[in-house]
């Protein structure tokens, strides 16, 4: 289960990049002292989809309209007006990115990117990772000596390129 005193709130500095729907939802799920896990577990989506959906990432459905409205108790109309769309994916920072902990996942492509590159070229041939046939999830593990360890999972269909 989640530590529900490191609830993420929406971090004021990007606020004028993202879409209204994230200040509606942030707002809402502060107020409610909710994880995304414990909404990804009523909304039946993953903790990685519904913070995107919350930064205006990933496209909602009305099923995922209504459910939030119900979960987070806001309108359900209002949300609707806001999140339902087409998502302008890409536009919630600057790049390189300049926040810490984004800018290292950002490093991890720039160090292993081509070691990354070279072994699934080696083991599906030449194509690319599909980031929309894709799912990823995060996990915390911690080590026999209590550190705490970040796991970050990607899971993409792999797209083979086909020659003309």
């Amino acid at each position: 289960m989640a530590d529900t005193k490191n609830i993420a709130v929406l971090d004021s500095s990007i606020v004028d990049r993202l879409p209204a729907s994230s200040s509606t939802l942030f707002a809402a799920k502060a107020s409610k002292r909710l994880t995304f896990e414990s909404i990804a577990s009523s909304l039946g989506r993953s903790e990685v989809a519904v913070a995107a959906l919350f930064y205006g990432q990933a496209q909602a459905s009305v099923e995922d309209v209504k459910k939030l409205a119900e979960i987070l108790d806001v309108d359900e109309k209002k949300l609707g007006e806001q999140l339902l769309g087409f998502p302008d994916r890409g536009r919630a920072g600057p790049m390189p990115p300049v926040e810490p902990l984004i800018y290292r996942l950002y490093e991890v492509v720039q160090n292993y990117g081509y070691a990354y590159k070279a072994i699934l070229n080696e083991k599906f041939g030449d194509g690319i990772m599909s980031a929309i046939s894709f799912s990823t999830k995060v996990d915390k593990e911690i080590d026999e000596q209590g550190n705490a360890w970040a796991v970050i999972t990607m899971r993409g269909k792999w797209l083979p390129f086909t020659r003309f």
